[in-house]
């Protein structure tokens, strides 16, 4: 056993031995192996080295071959430009005969809205030929007039206020109701210390009165109008007025000048042609001589008519550009408002009309006496009571005269997306106020505002004009002939509008994802009336002039916007259009939006395949990247070329349905479409 086990151990031992001798490389080994690990990164490197050379010479090759086609491209749009801009022309010549039609219809619509105004709201026998003239030339003083006229209604009825005494409350209450305006008149006929609360029947308005007030011989009148006429007139839209008199003057001074140029080269013209006619055809006979007289005659006023149409059409599509350029104008100051506590108007909007809140002396009352009503008529008329009084002396409590708490009904066809604030009227600095209100609350379920007023006077309900500013989207979709649907989103509401022809409707509003009924749905009206109508009701998507002040807002070259915004109506009845999210990206000379072909109201499609535009004024491209790209890129879309218009773009790959339904257009329509553009400047408010 002891030989054995010494055995295997030297065997094993000798194993080992063997294996380490094994192992061992030798030093020729060992370079050989070194020399081709070189070798090997040598040859690694070189392949790193050539692919790369090859890489960048297919890089240069590429762009090499991008320039070349960007320079064709470029050469091409310079080669077709002006026969592109000449049909642009043509195609726009829609918007001064529209603005043809509207002049044509203007004069005759402002008299007769005139009139509408006099014979609705002031009785027949009140008025005089020279109060009519009179009352036609200013619009301030047909307002002072229907005031002056409710306070004679007010004035009559407190005379007859005992004879119309409630048999509960001895005291006389009257509600009266109109279209635009509600009358709420309450009397004080039994001064009772004790009844400090006011409320009219039927309705939530209340006040709480003071004892002063109690014990007093007054009467409190609330006059709701629905309109807003103690806001004087903005001075933009009087210069605007001023502009638009003189484009139009302009025009007409222009047209007859270049008529009586025209007249006068046609005359020297034909006398030229005449007299060298006489001297080489001395001999032809006098009715020959008479018949080319006439022809000629003729063509010469052929040729003044078609010449001076010509001149007025191109003077007139020049006064409808800058007019329309005027309406994407920002001011360069923001209006300075010095008093204290004045609301700012280009901030902030009335809305809800006016509540006229009055204290008047109560009149003489009317007492019976022999089968006659006898009552005695102050000559200075209906007298204000002046709450506080001007000396508050000879009064013990400082408190005397608290301020009044007053419970208002908001207007039903109105929408504040925030608690409304109150202003009240500065009649000597003519502007709204903010001072001398307090505990303010609103109840936005009962619509009902209750407010604390140091003094009576008109107050109005205010809510920041740009509210619904900027915009979250939108879209303008086609509907059907010469109809499209502009929707416009933003953080509180969805606003749908339809546009046919020369008119607009709301055709939905939704408030918080929910469908809200409103009384303008339905309706339709044309472009300026149907957006002061949007104004009045809080729905206010329409910018100003001064709105860039107040709203961040993505700016855009004005000749940039205003081209856009004429294209994409000329393409409105075929095409639809929305907002992207690459407008941001691209700077202010250029605009982005996304398009598709939409040629039934039925073809909605759930993820529409859009194609996204960019427009710099004078060229248009397709952009290759999408909606849903992670970066911007102006790169051009494989296989398409640089146009010089929107239109002539979209011809490239428009259908010829498509093509024959933007030509059938109606230029009214296209008008109506554009003007709506123009007025909600949906590529820099979005």
């Amino acid at each position: 056993m002891k030989a054995q086990d010494t055995f295997s151990w030297k065997y094993s031992g000798g194993l080992q031995l063997f294996s380490a001798r094994k192992k061992k490389i030798t030093k020729a080994e060992r370079l050989k192996q070194l020399q081709e690990e070189e070798e090997r990164r040598q040859k690694e490197e070189e392949e790193t080295r050539v692919k790369h050379e090859k890489e960048e010479m297919e890089r240069l090759e590429r762009q090499r071959v991008e320039r070349e086609k960007w320079h064709q491209l470029e050469a091409k749009d310079l080669e077709r430009r002006n026969e592109e801009l000449e049909e642009l022309y043509l195609l726009e010549e829609c918007f001064p005969e529209a603005e043809k039609l509207k002049q044509d219809t203007r004069l005759l619509s402002q008299l007769i809205e005139k009139l509408r105004l006099l014979l609705l709201q002031t009785p027949s026998y009140d008025l005089e030929d020279k109060a009519i003239i009179q009352y036609q030339g200013s619009i301030l003083e047909l307002q002072e007039l229907l005031h002056l006229k409710f306070n004679v209604a007010t004035e009559r009825l407190l005379r007859q206020a005992s004879t119309l005494a409630d048999l509960d409350s001895g005291n006389m209450e009257k509600v009266i109701q109109d279209e635009n305006v509600t009358v709420y008149v309450w009397a004080n006929l039994k001064k009772n210390p004790r009844y400090r609360s006011v409320r009219f029947s039927e309705t939530q308005i209340r006040f709480e009165i003071p004892r002063i007030l109690a014990t007093s011989g007054i009467a409190i009148r609330l006059l709701h109008t629905h309109y807003d006429h103690a806001t004087p007139l903005r001075p933009v839209s009087a210069s605007l007025q001023g502009h638009t008199a003189t484009v139009t003057h302009f025009v007409k001074d222009e047209v007859q000048k270049g008529e009586t140029e025209i007249s006068k080269e046609l005359q020297e013209e034909y006398k030229q042609q005449e007299c060298e006619s006489v001297s080489v055809c001395e001999e032809e006979t006098k009715v020959e001589e008479q018949g080319d007289t006439e022809v000629q005659m003729s063509f010469v006023q052929e040729e003044s008519e078609a010449t001076k149409c010509e001149l007025e059409m191109k003077l007139l599509s020049e006064a409808v550009f800058a007019a329309q350029l005027l309406l994407i104008e920002n001011a360069n100051e923001k209006p300075c408002f010095c008093e204290d506590n004045e609301v700012d108007l280009c901030q902030f909007t009335t809305l809800g009309g006016v509540y006229h809140l009055d204290i008047f002396e109560l009149p003489p009352q009317c007492k019976p006496m022999k089968g006659w009503m006898i009552v005695e008529i102050l000559k200075e008329g209906l007298q204000k009571y002046i709450y506080p009084p001007e000396s508050t002396e000879d009064f013990e409590t400082e408190n005397a005269f608290p301020p009044i708490e007053v419970t208002l009904e908001v207007q039903e066809n109105v929408i504040f997306f925030e608690d409304p604030m109150v202003a009240r009227w500065d009649a000597e600095g003519k502007h709204w106020q903010t001072d001398g209100i307090s505990n303010v609350l609103y109840q936005s379920e009962e619509r009902l505002i209750t407010f604390s007023l140091e003094t009576f006077g008109p107050v109005t309900l205010i809510q920041d004009t740009h509210i619904n500013m900027p915009f979250q989207s939108w879209e303008l979709r086609p509907l059907d002939v010469n109809k499209v649907l502009l929707t416009v989103t933003t953080v509180f509401t969805e606003i749908q509008i339809q546009v046919k022809e020369n008119l607009c409707m709301l055709a939905s509003v939704k408030v918080d994802n929910k469908k809200h009924s409103s009384t303008l749905e339905g309706r339709w009206m044309t472009p300026i009336s149907f957006i002061l109508a949007l104004k009045e009701t809080g729905l206010n998507i329409f910018p100003t002039g001064h709105s860039h002040f107040y709203v961040v807002i993505n700016r855009k070259e004005p000749l940039v916007e205003i081209k856009a915004y004429r294209q994409l109506a000329l393409l409105s009845s075929a095409f639809a259009f929305g907002w992207s999210k690459w407008n941001v990206e691209c700077g202010s000379k250029k605009v982005i939006v996304k398009l598709r072909e939409h040629l039934t109201e039925e073809e909605l499609v759930q993820d529409p395949n859009w194609t996204l535009l960019m427009f710099s004024g004078d060229r248009a491209q397709r952009l290759k990247i999408n909606e849903n790209s992670e970066t911007f890129s102006e790169a051009l879309k494989e296989e398409t070329e640089f146009h010089s218009t929107l239109y002539h773009l979209v011809k490239d790959f428009a259908s010829k349905e498509a093509m024959e339904k933007i030509r059938s257009s109606k230029c009214q329509f296209i008008d109506s479409v554009c003007y709506m553009l123009l007025s909600t400047r949906l590529l820099s408010y979005s």
